[in-house]
Protein backbone atom coordinates (compact mmCIF):
# COMPACT_ATOMS: atom_id res chain seq x y z
CA UNK A 1 0.00 0.00 0.00
CA UNK A 2 2.83 2.49 0.46
CA UNK A 3 4.43 4.78 1.36
CA UNK A 4 6.38 4.61 -1.93
CA UNK A 5 4.67 1.93 -3.99
CA UNK A 6 6.60 0.91 -7.09
CA UNK A 7 5.81 -2.10 -9.22
CA UNK A 8 8.39 -3.46 -11.65
CA UNK A 9 7.45 -4.94 -15.03
CA UNK A 10 5.27 -8.01 -14.48
CA UNK A 11 2.10 -9.85 -15.41
CA UNK A 12 -0.24 -11.40 -12.86
CA UNK A 13 -0.49 -14.92 -14.25
CA UNK A 14 -2.85 -16.18 -11.53
CA UNK A 15 -5.47 -13.55 -12.40
CA UNK A 16 -8.40 -14.41 -14.66
CA UNK A 17 -6.94 -14.02 -18.15
CA UNK A 18 -9.92 -12.18 -19.58
CA UNK A 19 -10.72 -10.10 -16.52
CA UNK A 20 -9.93 -6.56 -15.60
CA UNK A 21 -7.61 -5.63 -12.77
CA UNK A 22 -8.54 -2.36 -11.09
CA UNK A 23 -5.61 -0.19 -9.94
CA UNK A 24 -5.99 2.94 -7.79
CA UNK A 25 -3.22 5.39 -6.93
CA UNK A 26 -3.19 7.98 -4.17
CA UNK A 27 -0.87 10.12 -2.10
CA UNK A 28 0.95 13.42 -2.35
CA UNK A 29 3.29 13.04 -5.34
CA UNK A 30 3.98 15.00 -8.53
CA UNK A 31 2.42 12.88 -11.26
CA UNK A 32 4.36 14.80 -13.91
CA UNK A 33 7.66 13.50 -12.46
CA UNK A 34 6.75 9.97 -11.38
CA UNK A 35 4.14 7.34 -10.59
CA UNK A 36 3.34 6.79 -14.28
CA UNK A 37 1.68 3.52 -15.31
CA UNK A 38 3.69 1.65 -17.94
CA UNK A 39 1.95 -0.78 -20.31
CA UNK A 40 5.03 -2.37 -21.86
CA UNK A 41 3.56 -4.43 -24.70
CA UNK A 42 1.33 -1.51 -25.71
CA UNK A 43 4.35 0.82 -25.60
CA UNK A 44 2.49 3.32 -23.43
CA UNK A 45 3.57 5.38 -20.43
CA UNK A 46 0.54 7.07 -18.84
CA UNK A 47 0.59 9.90 -16.31
CA UNK A 48 -1.28 8.66 -13.28
CA UNK A 49 -2.19 11.52 -10.89
CA UNK A 50 -3.22 10.81 -7.29
CA UNK A 51 -6.83 9.58 -7.26
CA UNK A 52 -6.52 7.92 -10.66
CA UNK A 53 -8.02 4.55 -11.53
CA UNK A 54 -7.34 2.20 -14.41
CA UNK A 55 -8.62 -1.23 -15.36
CA UNK A 56 -6.24 -3.47 -17.31
CA UNK A 57 -6.10 -7.19 -18.17
CA UNK A 58 -3.15 -7.67 -15.80
CA UNK A 59 -2.55 -11.33 -16.56
CA UNK A 60 -1.87 -10.65 -20.23
CA UNK A 61 -0.51 -7.08 -20.40
CA UNK A 62 2.95 -6.57 -18.86
CA UNK A 63 2.75 -3.50 -16.62
CA UNK A 64 4.44 -1.55 -13.85
CA UNK A 65 4.96 2.01 -12.71
CA UNK A 66 7.74 4.56 -12.44
CA UNK A 67 9.24 5.64 -9.11
CA UNK A 68 8.22 8.91 -7.46
CA UNK A 69 10.51 11.68 -6.23
CA UNK A 70 12.37 11.44 -2.89
CA UNK A 71 10.18 12.57 0.01
CA UNK A 72 6.91 11.97 -1.86
CA UNK A 73 4.35 9.31 -1.02
CA UNK A 74 2.38 7.06 -3.34
CA UNK A 75 -0.06 4.38 -2.29
CA UNK A 76 -1.64 1.84 -4.57
CA UNK A 77 -4.67 -0.39 -4.14
CA UNK A 78 -5.29 -3.19 -6.62
CA UNK A 79 -8.35 -5.39 -7.04
CA UNK A 80 -8.40 -8.51 -9.18
CA UNK A 81 -10.08 -11.86 -9.59
CA UNK A 82 -8.08 -15.05 -9.49
CA UNK A 83 -8.53 -17.40 -12.43
CA UNK A 84 -8.78 -20.30 -10.01
CA UNK A 85 -12.18 -19.01 -8.84
CA UNK A 86 -13.56 -19.35 -12.36
CA UNK A 87 -12.10 -22.85 -12.74
CA UNK A 88 -13.55 -23.83 -9.33
CA UNK A 89 -17.07 -22.80 -10.40
CA UNK A 90 -16.72 -24.32 -13.88
CA UNK A 91 -15.64 -27.62 -12.30
CA UNK A 92 -18.74 -27.74 -10.11
CA UNK A 93 -17.09 -26.23 -6.99
CA UNK A 94 -14.15 -28.63 -6.89
CA UNK A 95 -10.59 -28.61 -8.14
CA UNK A 96 -9.67 -29.55 -11.69
CA UNK A 97 -7.71 -32.48 -10.25
CA UNK A 98 -10.78 -33.78 -8.37
CA UNK A 99 -12.95 -33.26 -11.43
CA UNK A 100 -10.58 -35.42 -13.48
CA UNK A 101 -10.76 -38.21 -10.90
CA UNK A 102 -14.55 -38.11 -10.50
CA UNK A 103 -15.74 -37.09 -13.94
CA UNK A 104 -13.14 -37.56 -16.69
CA UNK A 105 -15.72 -36.97 -19.44
CA UNK A 106 -16.64 -33.54 -18.06
CA UNK A 107 -12.96 -32.67 -17.62
CA UNK A 108 -12.27 -33.62 -21.24
CA UNK A 109 -15.25 -31.53 -22.36
CA UNK A 110 -14.03 -28.48 -20.40
CA UNK A 111 -10.49 -28.94 -21.68
CA UNK A 112 -11.83 -29.01 -25.22
CA UNK A 113 -13.51 -25.63 -24.75
CA UNK A 114 -10.22 -23.80 -24.03
CA UNK A 115 -9.90 -22.44 -27.57
CA UNK A 116 -13.50 -21.22 -27.51
CA UNK A 117 -13.04 -19.53 -24.11
CA UNK A 118 -10.01 -17.66 -25.45
CA UNK A 119 -11.92 -16.44 -28.53
CA UNK A 120 -14.93 -15.44 -26.40
CA UNK A 121 -12.67 -13.48 -24.07
CA UNK A 122 -11.02 -11.60 -26.93
CA UNK A 123 -14.47 -10.77 -28.28
CA UNK A 124 -15.24 -8.81 -25.10
CA UNK A 125 -12.67 -6.17 -26.01
CA UNK A 126 -13.52 -3.33 -28.37
CA UNK A 127 -11.80 -3.16 -31.72
CA UNK A 128 -10.49 0.21 -32.92
CA UNK A 129 -13.37 0.72 -35.34
CA UNK A 130 -15.88 -0.07 -32.51
CA UNK A 131 -14.49 2.26 -29.83
CA UNK A 132 -16.65 5.29 -30.59
CA UNK A 133 -19.89 3.32 -30.72
CA UNK A 134 -18.97 1.40 -27.57
CA UNK A 135 -18.19 4.63 -25.71
CA UNK A 136 -21.53 6.07 -26.80
CA UNK A 137 -23.33 3.00 -25.41
CA UNK A 138 -21.58 3.30 -22.06
CA UNK A 139 -21.51 7.05 -21.51
CA UNK A 140 -24.36 8.53 -23.55
CA UNK A 141 -27.17 6.06 -24.16
CA UNK A 142 -29.50 5.29 -21.29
Amino acid sequence: MGPETVSLKHTDSANYFAGGCHIYSGGPYDHKLGGHIILFSLKRVIEFPPGSNIIIPSSTVPHGNTPIQPGEQRVSFTQYCGGGLFRWVQCGFRSLKDLGKNNPKLKAKLDGKAERRWKDALGRFSKINELHADRMKVFVEK
